[in-house]
């Protein structure tokens, strides 16, 4: 049979990510205590593509990361599904990115008392000319506690949830387990999102919230200085997001660093 997407493209554009996106599958992971689990994952695969082809092979895409999906139980060997793609397809670079949810048995403060947390987690690796990337992702909720609403006030202060999402990179020699990277990002902000609350433990996250008041900028700056501290990360991207109570907007900041020879580069 002919093939099209073989034959030759006259317009002379090298396209530079082309690929399948919301392809749905299951993904074995390692968590923290040694035991395995299926997750439902999205994936973004991609490669670039030479000017001289009129389109890519979509089924060579499926085809490897079926064969890849269950390698190397810490969530796939990203590293080596992308360079299998980069080589079937012929191509220059190539991305690859899961997006799951990941459930952390997660104990209230006061009762003890586990019910499942979701956490949304994202595994993301890149090939091109400066070598191979892996990102680790998730996203936090929390509290906070406005510290002028506290200051201001006779009684009480407005709080209100938030969500921290960060993005980290270190060496494929090394490890970063999600339940280690949420709880830091959980310990910068007023007080930790529980699943489940008896009153004792709601009137510990309550207190907790109104002895810790954060800013949008507070929470963000303490993320921050415990990633640049931090032994294994090399570089890291985090946005945090306030929905506000009080007002009908949020309350945002953003920063992203990379550290170089021990200095960082914003």
């Amino acid at each position: 049979m002919k093939d099209v997407q073989n034959t030759q493209d006259t317009r002379n554009i090298d396209i530079q990510k082309v690929g399948i996106k919301h392809i749905e599958l299951p993904l074995i992971i390692q968590r923290k205590n040694k035991s395995d689990k299926v997750v439902y994952a999205t994936a973004r695969v991609c490669v670039s593509l030479p000017r001289n082809y009129k389109g890519t092979h979509m089924s060579r895409f499926v085809e490897v990361l079926n064969e890849w999906r269950t390698k190397n139980l810490l969530g796939v060997d990203i590293k080596g599904c992308i360079e299998k793609i980069i080589s079937k397809l012929h191509a220059k670079s190539g991305e690859l990115e899961f997006n799951f949810k990941y459930f952390i048995d997660k104990k209230s403060p006061v009762t003890k008392l586990a019910a499942p947390m979701c956490y949304d987690c994202s595994f993301e690796g890149r090939i091109d000319d400066k070598g191979y990337k892996f990102i680790l992702g998730v996203k936090v909720p929390v509290t906070t506690l406005c510290p002028c609403s506290k200051e201001i006030s006779d009684n009480g202060a407005h709080n209100q949830r938030a969500m921290i999402s960060v993005k980290i990179s270190y060496d494929e020699t090394e490890h970063v387990w999600l339940e280690d990277l949420i709880e830091l990002i959980e310990s910068c902000a007023s007080c930790p999102v529980y699943p489940l609350l008896k009153r004792q433990d709601e009137k510990f996250v309550t207190e907790k919230a109104w002895e810790n008041p954060r800013f949008v900028e507070d929470v963000l700056r303490e993320v921050v200085v415990k990633l640049r501290n931090h032994q294994t990360v090399k570089s890291f991207e985090v946005d945090c997001e306030a929905f506000e109570s009080i007002h009908n907007h949020s309350a945002w900041a953003y920063q992203a660093e990379e550290k170089v020879n021990d200095d960082i580069h914003c």
